[in-house]
């Protein structure tokens, strides 16, 4: 293991790291604003999520649904009736986002300038 002192940030792949990881399931403008009302609301459908999250269109929040699915981070449940009911919620996965994303609240809170 290379000391901090002598490593050099060109030879290391911080794009293979947890932390890149991590950012990549939760990067963009809204897919921790989406997993945040998960958490506050629970079981949410998708014009109660377009409400909540004030701004966001219809394509954006469809697409950041999608993927934050198809990386295990929600759960999506339909229902076979007329008119089609979606609901959305976390995973065991993206629940345990939760301490991580409570976390950046609180400094954001304590830091807020």
């Amino acid at each position: 293991m290379n000391d901090k002192k002598t490593r050099c940030i060109k030879n290391e792949k911080l794009c293979e790291t947890g932390f890149s990881y991590t950012l990549s399931l939760i990067s963009g403008k809204y897919k921790m604003t989406i997993l945040y009302t998960l958490m506050e609301f629970g079981i949410v459908r998708f014009n109660e999520l377009q409400r909540y999250i004030n701004g966001i269109s219809f394509k954006t929040l469809s697409l950041s649904l999608k993927e934050l699915e198809s990386d295990g981070l929600i759960v999506r449940k339909e229902y076979p009736q007329i008119p089609p009911k979606v609901e959305y919620s976390l995973s065991e996965r993206g629940k345990s986002l939760m301490p991580i994303l409570d976390g950046m609240c609180e400094w954001g809170d304590k830091n807020r300038l």
